[in-house]
């Protein structure tokens, strides 16, 4: 087989490899070694290396254009991959002849060494680059400019090396003269001692190299069914949606190897990155991709040394210990010189990582008040633990914590670098997340179609752990006896009968209708397990606490438990449940399914946190519990409150035939009720809470998180009369709902409410991960809604299709705000249909998007048809000259306009000019603002006539333009409305 078809064939293998697990160096080192074979020329570089484009679009278009190119290119790329990749990256794919890297003859110019040698200069430079970079500039060849712009801290040493050469390039030959200049002198002989003290002795080189090898071991493989099943994390990892906000509210999208990095950092001083995602959200399964980065050398190259620590583990440890001896405890043994070892490790901080994964499953809740910073003294886990989090502890050390977001409290907050937020899978992560779990295509498009044809399984589907249910249940899924899931307490009684039917004597047969009834014993003890581990917090039960709830290995092989090996010692064994949300389950079916329980076990789940705990210590269970609870965090009330949502969702009378033969009609039907009751006086609490609107203000309701949660148990119970009920007593004119972590699941939830609302509200969802599929869950409730604010939501064109097609329907919608989106001038087309088609609109803002001049002739069509706006607001956008001349056209004619904002959008003083025109002509605005445009003297001049005929504008603003300060203040002498 030639070249050519070695490609051809492998290309979703030569895409995998090459993309790296997110990491450009793959992919980079391939380049460089083509461009010196001149199998590539400059300008197919600039093709390939496109930075707006994402990583795997790129390496599709470097395969096509070898493709094209022939057999000599395609021999020649195959050659590279053999080179540069590592041995276990390359497993599996063919080379066919091979190709040898041969020399060429030395090119006439210097640019031409660059590329030639390319390879060879930035493995010598990569460890040179400020000497390479201060010649430069000292030679004047290089301005400070352009040394910044190498040496931005987002780029790995590599990555700046590389992007110094194609600076170099671009200066010409001057400059490329000087750096091979440069690098022909002889090096130091002896170099500084700074560079010898970081030198790590062979003893450390050695211990990472069981370091690396034992991370990789434990990271390699996600286990799953009790150990039954092992999925290779190279197979089935899929990217989910990473988030930081800056300290204005904003937020930037970020990838796997930002995590670490300087991006979004508003605590320089701080040394701890949280990662933080709801129960499921895919926490652990990101930090351990991490994990087994690092130890193939692919991620984290300045990270010498990483140490993984399980926050859920480390609750077993009881021992006090020296921040020496957890490291080489927990982690990795050194087998010779543990004192230099662990000495390099105090000497150098800034090569070590930790990871402490599920902050929110350790059993005390994050305190400051014990200080302690010797790292040979032993003391309690939580104590070393909270003194390395804040930085007293081995200052310097980069942690990266994973959480549930209202577990970590402002106590931690102040010591945190920077705060990462995990939203779960996009619509796209979705199906390829599906995909990798099916060798069949055929069955993978069928469980694509069944998530895409059901909005509400769709929204589910964005958490990982959801959707990791869907496809292990795919056969209950598509048999559909009970219907498409739509809640999330539906998904988790499909993976219980998943289960039980794997387990069952005649899989193939099915389950009969009365399988829970079948399995009560076992859902019993289990319930009663997990039960007991959320009022106590434990999260690893031993041996002997599944002895006394009566478990037997029978049961434990079911799948629901797994083994822990790693914490497993001798005879004391440990277990855990699957997932956290899995251990909730069973402990909701034990409340509803347990004949002896306290009458007032569920109204105790839904008290607030500071009855709840003490309500819990009379419990049936109470004597298990530690006063410690008391003192814990927040991630205990997130895990009775998931809990308190399964037992709404089960409860359901949708679900009584399942509970029929399992739980007496009466005691169902009292357990409803409790819940109903219980809802409801949380819902009246929050309504008290509703302070009176000051005079001129809309009388409105701040929800907290916990608001969120009373909704999702209302959803859970899929009744629509308690859902009227809830609504009812509801009386604002303003829902505000901002940085609630809001996703589709609770969209879902929140629209099967809020439809019910007795008049018209503005909802405001600001700064939370609605996104597309969020927006699709939000439809039913849009009729209730004439305002609606989505600002910082991740939200593209397709889901504005949609909520326009709707939107256009309803006549009580007449604002929308969606500053700091995905939006494209795409989305324009369908807010002129909107303009067009309703005469009662007011308000439109698109701020901060990627709307340019084309959007905004698309927009003006539509407002030049609307006599009912009053505010428009494109902030942020690129419309330009050309945009600002058909928008102030379409506008003359407005009666109704008040409002007008272009800020920052490149507007220079043609773009002012037409405005002129247009505030001559109408009588009906007050504001215009044109701060951060180009606007010139000759712009401003313009607008200055045009308001001596117009008294109705009371402010323009001008900050920012192309304006000295003189001209300033001779401009606003001449006008007093301008404002600059």
């Amino acid at each position: 087989m030639n070249a050519q078809q070695l490609i051809l064939k492998q290309r979703a293998e030569l895409l995998a490899v090459l993309c790296g697990g997110g990491s450009d160096e793959p992919l980079e080192s391939v380049l460089d070694l083509l461009l010196a074979q001149e199998v590539l020329v400059w300008e197919d570089y600039l093709r390939v290396r496109v930075a707006e484009k994402p990583l795997c679009a790129n390496i599709r278009q470097l395969l096509d254009l070898v493709y094209d190119k022939g057999e000599d290119a395609c021999s020649y790329f195959l050659a590279a991959i053999e080179q540069e990749l590592a041995e276990e990256q390359k497993a599996g794919l063919c080379f066919g002849n091979g190709c040898v890297m041969v020399g060429k003859d030395r090119p006439a110019t210097a640019t031409s060494t660059l590329l030639a040698d390319r390879p060879m200069l930035v493995r010598r430079l990569r460890d040179n680059i400020d000497g390479a970079l201060n010649i430069l500039l000292t030679t004047g060849c290089f301005s400070i400019k352009d040394c910044d712009s190498v040496q931005l801290p987002v780029y790995t040493p590599s990555q700046q090396v590389r992007r110094l050469l194609d600076q170099v390039k671009f200066k010409g030959e001057t400059a490329a003269q000087t750096l091979l200049q440069y690098l022909e002198q002889p090096e130091p002989t002896s170099p500084i001692s700074a560079e010898k003290e970081n030198t790590p002795s062979a003893d450390c080189l050695v211990y990472q190299k069981k370091l690396r090898s034992s991370v990789a071991s434990q990271s390699l493989f996600l286990s799953t069914y009790g150990g039954t099943g092992r999925f290779s994390l190279d197979d089935i990892y899929t990217d989910g949606h990473l988030e930081v906000m800056n300290s204005s509210g904003e937020t930037t999208t970020l990838g796997l190897e930002d995590v670490v990095g300087p991006m979004g950092t508003l605590n320089e001083d701080a040394d701890t990155v949280l990662v933080s995602g709801e129960a499921g959200s895919g926490k652990s399964t990101l930090v351990q991709r991490l994990h087994l980065l690092w130890a193939r050398e692919a991620l984290l190259l300045n990270t010498f040394l990483l140490f993984p620590f399980s926050c859920r583990k480390l609750n077993a440890e009881h021992r006090e210990l020296s921040l020496k001896e957890l490291l080489f405890l927990h982690c990795c043994w050194p087998d010779r010189n543990q004192d230099e070892v662990f000495q390099f490790i105090l000497d150098h901080p800034h090569l070590v990582l930790f990871t402490f994964d599920g902050l929110d499953e350790f059993k005390l809740g994050f305190t400051d008040e014990e200080r302690h910073c010797c790292p040979t003294k032993q003391v309690p886990i939580p104590v070393l633990l909270f003194n390395l989090l804040q930085g007293t502890l081995m200052k310097g050390v980069m942690k990266v914590v994973t959480s549930r977001p209202h577990a970590v409290g402002p106590s931690l907050k102040r010591y945190l670098r920077k705060e990462v937020l995990l939203k779960g899978f996009s619509p796209g992560g979705i199906d390829c997340f599906v995909k990798k779990h099916y060798s069949d295509p055929a069955m993978a498009t069928r469980v694509i179609e069944s998530v895409q044809g059901n909005t509400a399984l769709l929204g589910l589907c964005h958490i990982p752990v959801f959707c990791w249910i869907v496809i292990k249940c795919y056969q209950e899924l598509l048999a559909g006896q009970d219907g498409i899931p739509q809640t999330i307490t539906d998904v988790y009684l499909l993976v219980l009968q998943h289960f039980f039917q794997r387990k069952s004597s005649q899989p193939q047969s099915g389950l009969g209708k009365a399988w829970l009834a079948e399995h009560l014993d076992t859902v019993l003890k289990l319930g009663e397990l997990a039960l007991e581990g959320l009022q106590t917090s434990c999260y690893v039960f031993s041996g002997y606490e599944l002895q006394r709830n009566s478990i037997t290995e029978q049961d434990v092989g079911i799948g629901f438990l797994i083994y822990c090996s790693d914490i497993s010692v001798n005879d004391c064994k440990r277990y855990e449940f699957l997932h956290i949300t899995l251990q909730c389950f069973f402990a909701a079916l034990y409340v509803i399914l347990n004949r002896n329980n306290d009458r007032s076990a569920i109204s105790r789940l839904f008290q607030p946190r500071n009855r709840q705990v003490s309500g819990l210590s009379q419990s049936c269970l109470g004597q298990c519990m530690d006063h410690s609870v008391e003192e814990s965090h927040e991630a205990e009330t997130a895990n009775l409150q998931i809990t308190a949502q399964f037992v709404s969702g089960l409860l359901s009378q949708r679900h009584n035939n399942l509970f029929l033969e399992c739980c007496p009609a009466v005691v169902r039907e009292r357990n409803v009720k409790q819940v109903v009751k219980s809802l409801s006086k949380r819902m009246q609490r929050h309504f008290k809470s509703i302070p009176r609107p000051v005079e001129g203000e809309k009388k409105s309701m701040h929800a907290m998180p916990s608001f969120v949660w009373l909704i999702k148990c209302i959803y859970e119970l899929q009744d629509n009369s308690i859902a009227q009920d809830a609504m009812a007593k509801l009386d604002v004119e303003h829902l505000k709902l901002t940085y609630c972590n809001i996703g589709p699941v609770e969209c879902t939830a929140l629209a099967y409410v809020l439809k019910n609302l007795r008049k018209p509200v503005g909802l405001q969802l600001d700064n939370n991960s609605v996104g597309d599929v969020g927006v699709e869950q939000l439809l039913p409730c849009l009729p209730m809604c004439h305002s609606l604010y989505l600002r910082n939501n991740n939200i593209s064109d397709e889901g504005i299709r949609k909520l326009l097609e709707k939107g256009i329907e309803c006549e009580n919608f007449q604002k929308i705000a969606l500053f700091n989106n995905k939006l494209t001038d795409t989305c324009t087309q369908y807010f002129s249909c909107l303009l067009k088609s309703k005469q009662n609109f007011l308000a439109l803002r698109l701020g901060n998007n990627n709307i340019t001049s084309v959007g905004a002739e698309l927009l003006a069509e539509g407002l030049s048809y609307n006599q009912s706006l009053q505010f428009l607001g494109l902030w942020g956008n690129k419309v330009g000259d050309r945009g600002a001349e058909v928008l102030a056209d379409a506008l003359t004619n407005s009666k109704t306009l008040i409002w007008l904002s272009l800020v920052d959008n490149g507007v220079g003083s043609a773009g002012a000019c037409a405005l002129a025109k247009f505030i001559r002509q109408n009588k009906s605005l007050e504001e215009l603002w044109l701060n951060k445009n180009s606007i010139c003297k000759e712009g401003v001049d313009c607008l200055i006539e045009a308001l001596k005929m117009n008294t109705s504008v009371k402010k323009v603003w001008l900050r920012g333009n192309n304006l000295s300060p003189q001209e300033e203040e001779q401009l606003s002498q001449q006008e007093c409305r301008l404002t600059f």
